[in-house]
Formats: structure tokens, sequence, C-alpha cells
């Protein structure tokens, strides 16, 4: 995947929708940005990436599920508000 500037990604606390628990993934690049869900590892909203970055933010979404998890899991929602 070609880069041109540094990639970020931004992972939610773990929230409830319709039930199910989820997390919510957020890459962004510059003025390019996907979020993808976790569960089902799709990119659900995508502004500038290629179908083949697309392909690859979802591969990585899967590879490290576990490292997400753990990540959504340490995040206080209020503190990232007040503070973020």
């Amino acid at each position: 995947m070609q880069m041109g500037g540094e990639m970020k990604m931004s992972v939610s606390s773990i929230v409830s929708k319709d039930g199910k628990r989820e997390v919510y993934v957020l890459f962004s690049e510059g003025e390019r940005s996907a979020e993808g869900r976790l569960s089902d590892y799709k990119i659900i909203h995508q502004k500038g990436f290629s179908q083949e970055e697309a392909e690859a933010l979802r591969d990585y979404m899967k590879q490290e599920k576990d490292a997400i998890l753990q990540m959504a899991k340490k995040v206080n929602v209020m503190n990232a508000f007040l503070n973020g």
C-alpha cells in the first residue's frame, strides 16, 4: 500500500448497537479517511483510498483484531471528550 503521509488509526470504545457490541476503527492519512467496523471487518465509509487500499485496511483489522479490542477496552470516553 503506497502511503503519502503518516497513517493514523483511532479506535472507538466498545459500543452497543442493536444489542451487539461493536468497535469502530478510523484510519486517516492527510485528506484520506476510512471507517471500519471490527465485527465483520467491513469498511463502512471511505474517502480517497483505492479499492486495494481499502482491502488492505480490512485485512489489517482482521489480523490485528485482538490488539484493536484491547485498545477499545482502554478507551475512556469521558476522558477523551474532556481532554481531546
